[in-house]
């Protein structure tokens, strides 16, 4: 199973110091990959989850706390992915509204 982790931000550059675009793909993964991957994992817990629930139903296995706790996990994952979606959210109307 896929975990879904936070990687802090190493090499960070002063806010007014210019970024050229070969120092960008040295620096390593921007938040929009970091982003993409998380999404990616949930969905792979969302598929795991009902791969499981699929073969419990079907028979091919008889493991239920095996498929219970893969469907609390893609559930809760799922929850934090839609929570961070909305203060995303938030924080981009927020800055939207800003006066410069």
């Amino acid at each position: 199973m896929n975990d879904i982790t936070l990687q802090s931000v190493t090499g960070a550059t002063p806010l007014m110091t210019p970024v050229k675009q070969s120092d960008k793909a040295s620096q390593g993964s921007g938040f929009g990959e970091i982003l993409n991957k998380s999404i990616e994992a949930v969905n792979n817990q969302m598929m795991e989850a009902d791969e499981l629930v699929q073969g419990l139903v079907s028979g091919q296995h008889a493991n239920i706390h095996e498929t219970m706790i893969a469907l609390e996990k893609a559930s809760i994952s799922f929850n934090l992915m839609t929570r961070v979606q909305s203060k995303l959210i938030e924080a981009y109307k927020e800055v939207a509204r800003m006066q410069l």
